[in-house]
């Protein structure tokens, strides 16, 4: 029989010959649940396996393997509970915060984690030339956004102090109610300062250190090979201060971009977990109720993303920096239609951004689907049934339900305004790269909560956040978001979150289409796996249980 294409540890592959009695032609999802090898598809070659680079769904699943934080998520309910800290302690006021590091934490170099290397991450993390699109998760620290914007130059003035090896403190500008869940979030996790700094400078980004062979992490899991679109394998790291409790072998992270494909990789035994699934199948499997799809709740919202202010297309910017414009694009949006007819796995239409119940918050402000009023601004803003009106070039992503919702909006705006639009299709890597450049006129974006409070959503949107790439600004945006950060008083923070949606809508810099689904095919070997509003699955304690007979 042919040997296997995978990279697998030769301790791994040797395992897995002794429990099949050979060398298998495939290696299919029941043998490698036998060798404790979990194969999971993740849509897409991630963009990066730096902690502090990355901004995607796709790559935290893996760098939360790789490094672990002050905190960890309970595989449950996601509550934050003991990572690389044992404990810590809050002061009466909420500002101050002590975390007191495992003595047996360790890299996997050997090198034990200390507060310094945490103190190095997050000055890393906050360095303008370094341009970290998350930075503004550690802005609620003292100092932390004017050190990030060059105001302040001197890092010991940032709310961060190691007292010794063991000991973390961080203090903070205002009590922040969700602050654990906020440093679970991985622009918070740690890496190791002598291997940033070998393969480059503290502020240099795409140095060689995220390589096989040169990763350092201080996770559950180490780097066993890379190999590019086709897949990621990390291996259980032996010196995890809680190696005894892994029961994974090791992890396979697939980047099977194909809805098509992917299907039918897990119909051929070949996936443990796909990334999602075709919208076709979607119905054809809830009808037949199979007990593999999942459809479980998630805190995630699909929008439209616009540039208000294309650069190098003069009648496209014109276009897109009048309000009127983009509140009629919005407006004649089917909303029902995308999420019935087009994605099919239980998605509502999205009048918002912020998803209903998200820490118990719910927005009242809705955009209007009126269609005549639509049809009503467009004329105002001087293209009278689409007379005169740019063709505009729409981003996407390459996926396929990606490109069916594009297509959809494509004549839903054709037909009701007028208005004609061209696909511009680009693999993970590169779609992310033109949104950061804004080297886009409109675009498909989502975006799913990094912990479970309207902050989460709208934060982004203020003047000079790194991931609101609509070139939108509006002061008193900026001040409802400012003055819900310092708003102990949830009911009187939540209003000033409910006034913040409302100049969303009304400044319309993006196009809030449907709340998602998480939706996914998943094996019954594999068990810890929970419903959680986040998608964040701990693959340290996740285990996979053979079927019987296999």
């Amino acid at each position: 029989m042919r040997c296997p294409s995978r990279s697998l540890s030769l301790a791994l592959v040797a395992a897995l010959v002794a429990l099949v009695g050979c060398k298998p032609k495939e290696d299919t999802a029941a043998q490698m649940a036998q060798a404790g090898i979990l194969i999971i598809n993740n849509n897409a070659e991630p963009s990066g396996l730096d902690p502090q680079e990355v901004t995607g769904l796709l790559e935290s699943r893996i760098v939360y393997a790789l490094f672990e934080g002050l905190v960890n998520y309970d595989p449950v309910d996601l509550h934050p509970i003991p990572g690389a800290a044992e404990s810590w302690t809050m002061s009466p006021d909420g500002k101050t915060w002590t975390f007191k590091l495992r003595a047996n934490a360790r890299w996997s170099t050997g090198d034990p984690v200390t507060a310094q290397d945490f103190m190095f991450s997050f000055q890393r993390m906050l360095s303008p030339k370094f341009g970290a699109e998350y930075a503004s998760m550690l802005h609620c620290v003292r100092g932390a956004k004017d050190f990030n914007e060059g105001k302040l130059t001197d890092f010991k003035q940032v709310g961060f102090k190691a007292t010794d090896t063991r000991t973390l403190v961080i203090e903070l500008d205002n009590a922040v109610p969700y602050f654990l869940q906020l440093i679970c979030h991985h622009s918070w996790l740690p890496v190791h300062p002598p291997t940033i700094l070998k393969y480059g400078h503290m502020e240099e980004m795409h140095t060689l250190w995220t390589r096989p062979g040169n990763l350092v992490g201080n996770g559950a899991f180490t780097l066993e090979s890379w190999e590019v679109a086709r897949r990621i394998i990390v291996r259980k790291n032996p010196g995890y201060w809680d190696a005894a409790n892994i029961a994974l072998n090791g992890v396979e992270f697939r980047a099977i971009t194909d809805l098509f494909a992917e299907e039918r990789a897990f119909r051929g035994g070949e996936l443990h977990i796909t990334g999602t699934v075709p919208p076709y199948k979607i119905v054809q499997l809830r009808e037949q109720k199979a007990p593999f799809l999942r459809l479980d709740p998630y805190l995630s919202c699909a929008f439209i993303r616009i540039n208000t202010d294309v650069k190098g297309n003069e009648p496209v910017r014109k276009a897109l920096a009048d309000g009127r414009v983009r509140r009629a694009l919005g407006m004649s949006i089917d909303r029902d239609l995308i999420a019935e007819r087009v994605l099919r796995a239980g998605e509502s239409p999205a009048l918002n951004l912020t998803p209903p119940g998200t820490g118990g918050f719910k927005s009242r402000p809705q955009w209007s689907t009126d269609l005549n009023a639509a049809r009503r601004l467009l004329a105002e803003a001087g293209y009278p049934g689409g007379q005169g009106f740019p063709k505009l070039e729409y981003l996407l992503n390459t996926s396929e339900g990606s490109q069916m919702a594009a297509q959809a909006y494509q004549e839903m705006w054709r037909k009701e305004l007028g208005v004609n639009i061209e696909l511009r299709n680009l693999d993970w890597k590169v779609y992310l790269s033109a949104l950061h450049k804004g080297d886009y006129q409109i675009a498909r974006s989502a975006w799913s909560g990094d912990y479970n409070d309207p902050n989460t959503f709208l934060e982004m949107f203020i003047t000079g956040n790194e991931l609101n790439q609509t070139n939108w600004s509006d002061p008193e945006y900026d001040r409802l978001i400012g003055a819900a950060a310092r708003e102990i008083d949830q009911t009187k923070r939540y209003e000033f979150f409910q006034q913040a949606e409302q100049r969303l809508i009304e400044g319309a810099p993006i196009i809030p289409v449907v709340f998602n689904k998480n939706k996914f095919l998943i094996r019954p070997e594999v068990q810890g796996w929970y419903p959680t509003l986040l998608d964040q699955h701990p693959l340290n304690r996740v285990k996979l249980v053979p079927a019987k007979g296999d």
